[in-house]
């Protein structure tokens, strides 16, 4: 794994929707990340692991597709907790969040839908990390299927919870 970290330092790390939403219920309230839909299977040790290995790479990578998903789960919010969680991604959008900037990517739709990934299975969001990813990008996502897909396509990804268990 460090490896896979050293190799992707400078380029960046494709960070998956659940994992992007402990980034920012996190900064709102470490504590209460498993009480927030989405978040309800990570702590706060997750989020301080996170934070560990995100400033290890130059940008956190995201796509528009991941950044739709991320916004309907904080419209879910109520205020205040809605207001601070969109001012924490204007900022990190504009690199100033004072830690790795969000980087968007955009993958066209129906670039993506026709390409080798079986989008029927993986659908818009999952088939867009893989294309944005390939031969640039390291994935991390805690979705194990997904995980297993990109890796048999020889996407470099980390699993969320092999990271977290240190396997």
């Amino acid at each position: 794994m460090a490896s896979l970290i050293q190799k992707y330092a400078s380029k960046g790390i494709l960070v998956d929707t659940n994992i992007l939403l402990v980034l920012f219920f996190g900064a709102l309230s470490p504590e209460r990340i498993s009480t927030r839909r989405g978040t309800e299977h990570f702590t706060a040790n997750d989020y301080v692991l996170l934070n560990a290995i995100l400033v290890k790479f130059r940008a956190i990578v995201t796509t528009p597709n991941i950044l739709t998903e991320l916004n309907s789960f904080i419209n879910n919010l109520s205020e205040p907790d809605r207001s601070k969680c969109y001012r924490f991604l204007a900022a990190a959008l504009n690199n100033q969040a004072g830690s790795s900037p969000l980087l968007e990517i955009y993958a066209p739709s129906q670039n993506v839908a026709s390409l080798d990934w079986p989008f029927s299975t993986y659908g818009l969001t999952d088939c867009g990390i893989a294309d944005v990813a390939k031969n640039k990008y390291l994935v991390l996502t805690d979705d194990f299927k997904v995980a297993s897909y990109l890796n048999e396509k020889g996407i470099d990804t980390i699993s969320f919870v092999n990271l977290k268990y240190g396997q």
